[in-house]
C-alpha cells in the first residue's frame, strides 16, 4: 500500500486571529527525489548568496531582516536580497512536480489560551481532513510535525481516529525545524499563505506569493476554512 508523508508547520497570530498550517507531501518512493531538488537549491543559494545549506530559512526571521544568512556583510541589510531567495525557494517547491502543497486556516475571535484551543481544533480538523483523503486513495500516511512534542493537543488529534478505519499511522512525529529542511519547506508554505490571507500592508511584497506559486499545486485548490 501506497504511503504519503505529510510535514506540516503553522502560521499565525494571537492578536489579530490567524491561524494557518501548511504542509509539502510526498510519497514515500518520491522523499529522495524531493529532498534532491531542495539540496540543489540550498547549494544553489550558497553559490549565488552565501548562504550555507545548513541555515535554517525561517521565513518570519528570514524575511524580517533577522539574522546574518549570507556571508556577504552588505548582502544581510537589503530586504529585497531575502524576498529573492525566498521566492527562489518557493519556485523550487512548485517546480518539483513529486511534490504537493495544502493549507488550512481559521480566524477567531479568541485570544490567550482559548486561541490555544482554536489552534487545537484546526489541527484535530487537519488530521480528520488528511485521513479522509488517504481512506478515498486507499493510502496510508504520515505526519511529520515542527517542534518538540510538548504541544498534547496533536497527540490526541490523532488518537481521536477510529483505529479500525485511520489511515493517519501513528502520532505526529516532531522534527525540528533547523533540522529538517523538509519543515522550513512547510514553514515557507505556511507563512505565505498567511501573508496573503492577513494582507499586512508592512508585508506587502509577499501578498501574491501564494497565488503565484502555490496555489496551482495546493491539493484542495486554495486553503480550506475548517
Amino acid at each position: 500500500m501506497s504511503v504519503r508523508m505529510f510535514y506540516v508547520d503553522d502560521s499565525g497570530a494571537t492578536d489579530n486571529g490567524f491561524i494557518v498550517y501548511a504542509w509539502v507531501e510526498c510519497h514515500t518512493e518520491d522523499w529522495r527525489t524531493g529532498l534532491r531538488s531542495w539540496l540543489d537549491l540550498r547549494a544553489e543559494l550558497f553559490a549565488k548568496h552565501a548562504i550555507p545549506p545548513s541555515y535554517e530559512l525561517h521565513t518570519a526571521a528570514f524575511a524580517g531582516g533577522r539574522g546574518r544568512p549570507s556571508a556577504i556583510p552588505d548582502w544581510n541589510l537589503h530586504k529585497r536580497n531575502r524576498s529573492e531567495v525566498l521566492e527562489l525557494a518557493l519556485a523550487r517547491i512548485a517546480a518539483t512536480s513529486c511534490l504537493g502543497i495544502g493549507t488550512v486556516c481559521r480566524v477567531t475571535s479568541a485570544r490567550g489560551s482559548a486561541y490555544a484551543a482554536e489552534r487545537g481544533d484546526l489541527y484535530r480538523h487537519l488530521v480528520t481532513h488528511l485521513d479522509g483523503r488517504l481512506e478515498r486513495d486507499q493510502e496510508l500516511g504520515i505526519i511529520l510535525m515542527d517542534g518538540d512534542g510538548s504541544e498534547t493537543a496533536y497527540y490526541g488529534a490523532h488518537r481521536a481516529l477510529k483505529l479500525s478505519r485511520r489511515r493517519v499511522i501513528e502520532d505526529p512525529l516532531f522534527q525540528a525545524s533547523h533540522r529538517s529542511q523538509w519543515i522550513q519547506m512547510a514553514d515557507l508554505v505556511a507563512w505565505s499563505t498567511y501573508q496573503a490571507l492577513l494582507r499586512n500592508p508592512q508585508n506587502r511584497y509577499a501578498w501574491d506569493w501564494y497565488d503565484t506559486y502555490l496555489r496551482p499545486h495546493d491539493v484542495n485548490g486554495g486553503p480550506l476554512a475548517l
